[in-house]
């Protein structure tokens, strides 16, 4: 059941539309969003539901399969033909529990792995298909011939009803995108935001060139857009993942704050209602999974979902600052990406014009 006021997006390869808003439930895999009890991840979970959210995106990585657990009882509870249910596939849970830390899991991707994970998936959420499968966190030297035809013949089956691939952990992986596409991705999920814009605009204009789609997480700048912080000198407490940023990032963030908010009060929005906007006014944007922790969350993003575009004017206008490091200098460029290519597994951020159409 779609919502008047939710815009919802096709998700390509289906007859399926997202909502704007997704709710990603990692938030409840990791104590990084603080300690969550499995009621009120639930009771979110369903608030959303009613607010008109549909799309809902998990994996079995999110807390050794909690988060795939919590989201099954939101499934009975919206009714399945309701939602459009994503999870992930790769990394091997076999070794036991990961401690919370940051280290990466072993990652398999063969197609005996991948069917056992999808059944262990299926079978946490008590569900017979999954809408939209992602390998998770796939590498470019990882991209195989036998985990393309895996997807398809598990499509083939009935099992998935397509797949994608979910960028990361961190923001950059530019090849991997441009490769994910060319095998036919129905979307590709990344780190995209006001401040750190590439390379989901690349990906966005190979989206809408082949047909496919971009979901964005972090959407706020990891807290930044959210107005979460008030000092240069905030101190992040032990579990918090955002102490792993570089310092100009909140130094520089805030400064960008300040320049964004008049654009944002002119417009009757907060200021992360408004990253969230400019993100939607994105051709080839399906979804935005912002963090939601709050049943307050729910309502400020829900309110911005409208699929209303950013004024042409004010986007022009974010162009240029974001083009020019909005005049702070150097330091405030977005932090440098992660890559597969590079000798150092790093590289500057920085547009590049994509190939016009990947497809085979």
């Amino acid at each position: 059941m779609e919502v008047e006021r939710l815009d919802y997006r096709p998700l390509a390869k289906t007859d399926l539309k997202l909502s704007l808003l997704g709710f990603g439930n990692f938030t409840f895999g990791a104590n990084w969003w603080g300690d969550i009890s499995d009621q009120q991840a639930i009771a979110m979970q369903n608030a959303a539901v009613d607010a008109g959210v549909n799309f809902f995106d998990s994996a079995p990585a999110y807390g050794e399969g909690r988060a795939e657990l919590l989201l099954k009882e939101t499934i009975r509870y919206a009714g399945r033909d309701r939602l459009v249910i994503s999870t992930k596939f790769g990394y091997d849970l076999s070794p036991g529990p990961s401690g919370g830390g940051h280290r990466e899991r072993p990652q398999v991707f063969t197609a005996d792995f991948i069917r056992r994970d999808l059944e262990q998936s299926l079978a946490r959420m008590d569900i017979d298909c999954v809408d939209f499968y992602q390998a998770h966190n796939l590498k470019l030297p990882q991209y195989s011939d036998e985990l393309f035809e895996t997807m398809q013949r598990l499509i083939d089956e009935g099992k998935i009803r397509s797949f994608g691939i979910a960028l990361g952990p961190a923001i950059g992986w530019r090849e991997e995108g441009y490769e994910a596409f060319q095998r036919g991705a129905a979307a590709v999920q990344t780190v995209f935001n006001l401040y750190e814009q590439d390379p989901g605009r690349e990906f966005c204009e190979l989206a809408v060139a082949c047909g496919s789609g971009v979901i964005a997480r972090v959407p706020t700048n990891s807290g930044i857009l959210d107005e979460e912080f008030t000092s240069e000198n905030h101190k992040f407490p032990a579990n918090d993942h955002r102490k792993f940023r570089d310092r100009n990032w909140l130094v520089y963030g805030l400064k960008k704050n300040a320049m964004i908010k008049p654009l944002a009060a002119a417009l009757g929005l907060s200021v992360r209602q408004f990253a969230f906007k400019w993100l939607a006014s994105q051709p080839g944007l399906i979804s935005i999974e912002p963090n939601i922790v709050t049943l307050d969350d729910i309502a400020q993003f829900t309110a911005a979902a409208d699929g209303k575009p950013v004024p042409t004017e004010v986007l022009t206008q974010l162009t240029q600052w974001y083009d020019d490091d909005f005049a702070l200098g150097e330091e405030a460029h977005p932090c440098d990406w992660k890559s597969s290519v590079t000798e150092s597994g790093t590289i500057r951020s920085a547009y590049q014009k994509p190939p016009v159409d990947l497809r085979r």
